[in-house]
């Protein structure tokens, strides 16, 4: 385990800490702080450790050790060459191995977009080592019969992005081409912010269209957004050059692999207790039919105590959109535990 602890620049806010941990020798880089019951932030696609921003000081002040890492394959972590290596099972062994790796026995996770899966694999798996779960954006998986790429296609067509994002090499140079243009027009584009969110669609991308052409930058940032943040993001990408973007694709190139590899918990439900947070102009609500099908297959999914809030006029960045409503819902699901760790 090295330890980077710097102080004073962009990436540093007040207490927080940086370091390089060793998990199963994967270098993972993580953001840390405060002390106490270990509470571990899972971000997702295209993000970092910096997407919890918000969430540091809050969850620190509260008396938790906040840890946000860069996952598998993002920014300044390690992003092994193998496409078969970004699987649920890898991803979740990571979260257990990190949490490990900390000196820590047990831990909340939070996930946000695809960290929000891996958050519910992980309790799923390791309700052992997962004292609470929350989910912000994406519900726990429900797989099915056919294969989620197939049902994907014949819902939404070639176009849809997840389908787009297959091809290796394809979406990996156009976003590497100039990542500044991806974050400004991808924060934007799925957020509550933007008209086209109200109500949510889904992101497609239409034959012989390029990828930016649909993710045009906004006139004006939203509020929550500045261009130090984009700033931000592109240097935290900066280690990977020409795959910067390559390690997150290859999360969406393992998707039905991940159903195979579940397969035998099929109907299994997560027995910790749960929050799941989600916008109402989010597009991920329209690929479970909207909010309230969506809450209710929470319902189906968690066994233990949980709570679901869809948060009005919020898209698809939750935590960065409404991190006041957000941070309060992580303190009362954390405030109902039993005291430690």
């Amino acid at each position: 385990m090295t330890a980077h602890h710097t102080t004073g620049n962009h990436a540093d806010f007040g207490a927080i800490t940086h370091r390089t941990v060793d998990v199963g020798g994967l270098a993972l880089h993580v953001a840390e702080q405060g002390e106490g019951p270990l509470v571990l932030l899972l971000h997702g696609f295209p993000e970092c450790w910096y997407s919890w921003r918000h969430q540091f000081a809050p969850l620190a002040a509260a008396g938790y050790r906040v840890v946000a890492p860069d996952q598998r394959g993002y920014a300044r972590s390690d992003q092994p060459a193998d496409i078969g290596a970004y699987t649920l099972p890898h991803l979740a062994g990571d979260v257990i191995g990190l949490i490990h790796a900390l000196g820590e026995e047990r831990a909340v996770v939070v996930g946000h977009d695809w960290g929000a899966p891996v958050a519910w694999a992980t309790a799923l798996l390791r309700p052992d080592v997962v004292r609470a779960v929350a989910g912000l954006s994406v519900p726990p998986p429900a797989y099915g019969e056919t294969p989620p790429l197939h049902a994907l296609r014949e819902r939404f067509g070639d176009g849809f992005y997840q389908l787009y994002f297959q091809p290796p090499g394809v979406a990996d140079a156009e976003m590497a081409a100039d990542p500044a243009a991806v974050f400004r027009g991808v924060l934007y584009a799925a957020s509550g912010d933007n008209p086209f969110n109200d109500p949510p669609r889904p992101w497609i991308i239409p034959d012989g269209m390029p990828l930016a052409a649909t993710i045009p930058p906004p006139e004006r940032l939203p509020d929550w957004l500045t261009e130090e943040d984009i700033a931000v993001f592109v240097r935290e990408y900066a280690r990977h050059g020409e795959r910067a973007f390559t390690g997150g694709l290859n999360w969406y190139r393992n998707i039905d692999r991940n159903r195979e590899l579940l397969a035998v918990f099929r109907g299994a439900r997560i027995r910790v207790p749960a929050l799941f947070v989600a916008g109402d102009r989010d597009l991920v609500m329209t690929f479970g039919g909207g909010a309230d099908r969506v809450v209710a297959g929470v319902g189906r999914a968690v066994a233990a105590p949980h709570r679901s809030l869809i948060l009005p006029g919020c898209g698809h960045w939750t935590q960065q959109e409404r991190p006041e409503e957000v941070n309060a819902a992580l303190l009362d699901l954390l405030a109902g535990l039993p005291a430690g760790g």
